[in-house]
């Protein structure tokens, strides 16, 4: 049996929960607990100490850095992440092609009507 660490328990070792699982894999539970609690404390003695002088290496802290630094071989395209690409990068492109076009469009018809009032400017 697993030490009370202060954790809650996780949902198959809840009493009120484990009545349908085996003894086998309600004991596996308890030992990944009890590792899983062993592991943070050896991390926190090692963490909390005071005369130490070397750094603590965390395997898991390792591979999110390394995750992080590296995104491009973990990612993969979603339906979500489609949307969001198209959104805040192809959608303003477009927007903004439409509202330059339009515009200049605009100026073209009102310079060859002549009835486009040119702004006055030191520069042309």
């Amino acid at each position: 049996m697993a030490k009370n660490t202060g954790m809650p328990l996780p949902k198959t070792l809840d009493p009120s929960e484990y009545f349908d699982l085996s003894p086998e894999s309600r004991r596996a539970e308890e030992e990944r607990a009890a590792i899983r609690a062993n592991l943070k404390r050896q991390y926190q003695t090692q963490l909390n100490n005071p005369h130490r002088r070397e750094l603590i290496e965390d395997p898991a802290l390792n591979r999110w850095v390394y995750a992080r630094g590296n995104p491009l071989p973990h990612f993969k395209f979603t339906a979500r992440t489609s949307f969001f690409s198209g959104l805040f990068g192809v959608a303003p492109i477009l927007f903004f092609w439409y509202l330059f076009k339009t515009d200049r469009d605009k100026k073209e018809e009102q310079i060859k009507a002549g009835t486009y009032k040119r702004p006055f400017s030191l520069a042309s």
